[in-house]
């Protein structure tokens, strides 16, 4: 079994700063690409940032430049830095992984439970 915990959520205030992180733990042989997904009430959840195992990082454009995607392999961590934060921010926000749990090259989607991030005054 893998599984992705997903912590940092909260209430920030517009300008502030977040630091999402989800960490990943089960019967994992590698993990491929890594990244966040958010969805806000009435709305299609959107890609937001991703990290390949290389390091080659992709932003929504309406994160570029506020948001910082880093991942830490020994500890099978994601993280998801979030600077200047608006409140069209708000929404949960979803940890997802491409983990291959056998020395096949079969790799399987898994995510993360959602953490709530509200930017409100």
């Amino acid at each position: 079994q893998v599984q992705l915990v997903e912590s940092g959520g909260g209430l920030v205030q517009p300008g502030g700063s977040l630091r999402l992180s989800c960490a990943a733990s089960g019967s994992i042989f590698s993990i491929n690409t890594m990244g966040w997904y958010r969805q806000a009430p009435g709305k299609v959840r959107e890609l937001v940032a991703h990290i390949t195992s290389g390091g080659n990082t992709n932003y929504a454009a309406s994160v570029n430049g506020r948001f910082t995607i880093s991942r830490d392999n020994a500890k099978k961590t994601v993280y998801l830095r979030m600077n200047s934060l608006k409140p069209e921010d708000t929404a949960v926000y979803y940890c997802y992984a491409f983990i291959r749990t056998t020395p096949s090259p079969t790799r399987y989607l898994y995510w993360g439970q959602g953490t709530q991030v509200t930017v409100a005054s």
